[in-house]
């Protein structure tokens, strides 16, 4: 089966696309037939649970379903990749935390759920960002703080945002997502329709104690809220064993229930999200720890080689990529040749480029833009200089 063919065009309109929209006709009527085909795949490891049933570790997928597993988890490499290039010649400046390595959380997350469902997360949020239905071209212009950004060049890497399909951003303050993500669920609950939220958080934050203050409430209160532990083993450069007595975080909420997943297996992130969706709308909150890998450092300035070895990097990407471990179902399905898939990555590659480019050419923000989106409008508030003496603009 042929592979989806993006388009060559590098004009706006393409780049403000998302990534999905990329699929040509032709393929997606190839594709349409074989989609009526389940194919049965069992999972890397065997889930374990914590005061709930482990869910099946059969999961049913699709031809292009792979496909888009792929092509999406390709992109998000090839991104943050790209962004690491930008961040050294420094047209990326200020923090920057990058995503490789754990892409089947964000691809696999978004398989099992709606955008009509809501996903708030820390500042590791640029591939979350870009599986809401975020375009690269928005990516690289916020990163680069222009004002095509999705949060107009204010945000940059930390503080990605796309209400409109769910994404309640990245947050810098670490484990301070987690209490507005019950909140969101709590709104949800309210509201009575029917979604819930998965709010995000790293092993550095499981220790926060408004991490446990938020989760005792949304127990009381059974709310639809899935706490996600994208365990990646280094809280910045201080390992798991070193700053938790109990690393195993999905029974850190002792009566909540919790279910430990491979995070590197796309497949098993579906599973696991479908799983705790139906759990959390019928029975309230639940813990998902996603045991997974991050293949750069902290941020751009940790190496990320000194508190643990070359040979550890390497020997992860060698057993447990996720973005191979689809192209080795693929290949073993005949969904794709080898050189379909090289194909789609160079696809990727040049979408990257051209995303670039073009966010390089966007204008930065205006400096009146620095009192925009802080104080409500009609109440005529005052910006003086330093001396206090001086009115340097009344805000409308």
């Amino acid at each position: 089966m042929a592979l989806a063919h993006v388009a060559s065009s590098t004009s706006r309109s393409n780049l403000l696309r998302p990534i999905s929209a990329f699929v040509s006709p032709n393929l997606r009527r190839q594709l349409s037939t074989d989609d009526t085909r389940t194919l049965t795949i069992e999972t890397s490891v065997p889930f374990t649970s914590h005061r709930c049933e482990s869910p099946s570790r059969s999961v049913e997928t699709t031809p292009s379903e792979l496909l888009s597993f792929f092509r999406d988890m390709a992109t998000m490499r090839r991104m943050e990749i790209a962004a690491d290039s930008l961040y050294k010649a420094k047209l990326i400046r200020g923090f920057c935390h990058l995503y490789d390595g754990q892409e089947a959380v964000a691809v696999g997350m978004e398989a099992a759920i709606t955008k009509k469902d809501s996903i708030i997360t820390a500042y590791r949020d640029h591939c979350t960002f870009l599986g809401r239905g975020g375009t690269l071209l928005e990516v690289f212009s916020e990163l680069m703080g222009r004002i095509g950004g999705c949060s107009k060049g204010k945000g940059g890497s930390m503080h990605f945002y796309k209400k409109d399909s769910g994404f309640y951003g990245g947050h810098g303050i670490v484990g301070a997502q987690v209490p507005l993500g019950c909140g969101l669920a709590f709104a949800q609950k309210y509201k009575k329709d029917g979604t819930v939220t998965f709010a995000l958080y790293g092993d550095g934050a499981a220790n926060q104690g408004q991490l446990f203050e938020a989760l005792n409430i949304s127990a009381l209160w059974d709310l639809p809220a899935i706490l996600v532990c994208e365990n990646n083993h280094y809280g910045m450069g201080t390992a798991e064993w070193r700053a938790a007595k109990s690393p195993a975080y999905y029974k850190r909420g002792d009566y909540v229930p919790g279910l430990k997943v491979d995070g590197m297996d796309a497949l098993a992130v579906k599973q696991a999200c479908k799983f705790a969706k139906e759990h959390a709308l019928k029975n309230g909150p639940i813990i998902l720890e996603m045991d997974t890998y991050r293949y750069h450092g902290h941020s751009m300035s940790d190496p990320g080689s000194t508190y643990r070895t070359r040979d550890e990097i390497s020997g992860v990407r060698q057993e447990r990529d996720p973005i191979e471990r689809i192209r080795k179902l693929i290949l073993s399905h005949d969904l794709a040749t080898e050189k379909e898939l090289k194909d789609t990555e160079k696809e990727v590659r040049k979408l990257v480029d051209d995303a670039i480019a073009q966010a390089k050419e966007s204008p930065m923000p205006e400096p009146h833009e620095l009192f925009t989106n802080v104080y409500a409008k009609g109440y005529g508030v005052e910006a003086f200089g330093a001396d206090r003496k001086e009115v340097r603009a009344v805000l409308p």
